[in-house]
């Protein structure tokens, strides 16, 4: 299938990218199957997550179909591109919309990738999950790849506003480090509650997304204000308590049962297991 439109911005992404000398790495890229269904579980810690994920997909022949908050298709000409490229809008207060393409889109053999977060964690943390992504997985049989990153905060991302009510602004630095973990295939079977489906997701996510966040080059120097990095591992982000005000989840949301759960120095560990 050609992907002209998806193609010319994956160039204009990767030419922002060496603009400002973004790093991406990534590793587990060869648990994406480079051909077939398959729907990716990300987590969301910045606003362009989704161009150094599919950076690292498009590595695989893949041209991810992301799942997107909807209100991005409100601009005509950035709604034509999503839907030339087969995004898929989300509305978090009448999903189903999006679950039924996204299952179009699986059924047909592309790759999803979802944010099941539904949102950005103001605490870094893997916040309350939605069961959508095991449902398309259950129904559909398809493998589920859960994706952590990190660094990519530190270009754009949620904060707590300032005294002025301000949001936190794109940063121009350059030379960020992200990473990129692609996990082992997971998949859902036909009788499996989905609540304990999503827990375990959760768990899972947390240990790749904190195994990043301890790699030496992302932890914050001694005496370094940090409110970019989670405050369980030494950094000054808001606690997962702090957040709950500012972070809007879905009431169908599964809540945390998993970290954080490591202390600064201490090995990452999730507290729901596969």
């Amino acid at each position: 299938m050609s992907e002209p439109v998806y193609r010319a911005t994956n160039l204009l992404g990767r030419a922002a990218l060496r603009l400002l000398g973004v790093d991406t790495r990534w590793s587990g890229i060869e648990h994406l199957p480079p051909s077939g269904p398959v729907l990716l579980a990300a987590t969301h810690v910045s606003y362009p997550d989704f161009v150094m994920i599919e950076q690292a997909a498009v590595t695989r022949g893949r041209y991810l179909r992301f799942m997107c908050r909807h209100d991005i298709w409100h601009v005509p000409v950035v709604r034509a591109a999503m839907d030339r490229m087969q995004h898929v809008p989300v509305d978090r207060e009448a999903p189903a919309a999006a679950y039924l393409r996204a299952r179009r889109l699986l059924r047909n053999g592309e790759a999803v990738c979802a944010f099941p977060e539904a949102g950005i964690s103001y605490s870094y943390t893997v916040r309350s999950l939605m069961r959508g992504t095991a449902g398309l997985a259950r129904e559909t049989g398809v493998p589920v790849v859960p994706v952590a990153i990190w660094g990519s905060q530190r270009v754009w991302s949620v904060g707590v506003p300032d005294a002025r009510g301000r949001k936190p602004r794109p940063s121009l630095t350059r030379g960020r480090r992200v990473d990129i973990s692609f996990g082992e295939p997971v998949t859902v079977s036909s009788g499996e509650d989905l609540t304990a489906w999503t827990g375990r997701l959760g768990g899972l996510l947390t240990e790749q997304l904190e195994a990043l966040q301890c790699l030496p080059h992302h932890v914050p120097q001694p005496g370094e204000l940090a409110p970019w990095h989670p405050a369980h591992l030494g950094g000054h982000a808001p606690t997962r308590e702090e957040a709950a005000h500012l972070d809007v989840v879905p009431r169908a949301a599964v809540r945390p049962t998993w970290g954080p759960c490591a202390g600064p120095g201490e090995p990452p560990a999730i507290r729901a297991g596969w």
